[in-house]
């Protein structure tokens, strides 16, 4: 049992580590809002994905922060789709709807990640989606 709390410590430190990468990397203006709704967004999806693991075993939300992480430093994105990257599968994976994302983050963050849920859907429903 022990090893399996360290485990877990050690997953939960990793998480952080990523979500301060994230912030570290966050390369455009931002103000206390937008650090506060990223915060919110990165502790939503770390709570509606913290019982599920990828096939190779890691926490799921290892996979949406890296996405934003890709969004904030290789594409240079802001708050909005910082939000959208660390919420992605938050719709389709757990039970947060798209009503409860614009309740909390606005009709344009909703549309987004509607928008986004629907590209997966024709990726995965055509091999010549792009």
């Amino acid at each position: 049992m022990a090893n399996q709390k360290k485990s877990a410590e050690e997953e939960r430190l990793e998480i952080i580590r990523q979500y301060k990468k994230l912030v570290d990397v966050w390369q455009t203006p931002k103000d206390d809002n937008d650090k506060q709704l990223v915060k919110k967004a990165f502790s939503i999806a770390a709570d509606s994905h913290k019982d599920m693991r990828r096939k190779s075993g890691e926490p799921f939300v290892l996979h949406p922060i890296a996405v934003a992480i890709i969004a904030a430093r290789d594409i240079g994105l802001g708050r909005t789709s910082i939000v959208c990257a660390l919420l992605h599968d938050s719709v389709e994976d757990t039970d947060l709807t798209l009503e409860d994302i614009e309740g909390l983050f606005g009709k344009d963050v909703a549309k987004i990640i509607d928008g986004l849920t629907k590209i997966d859907e024709i990726s995965l429903s055509s091999s010549t989606a792009q």
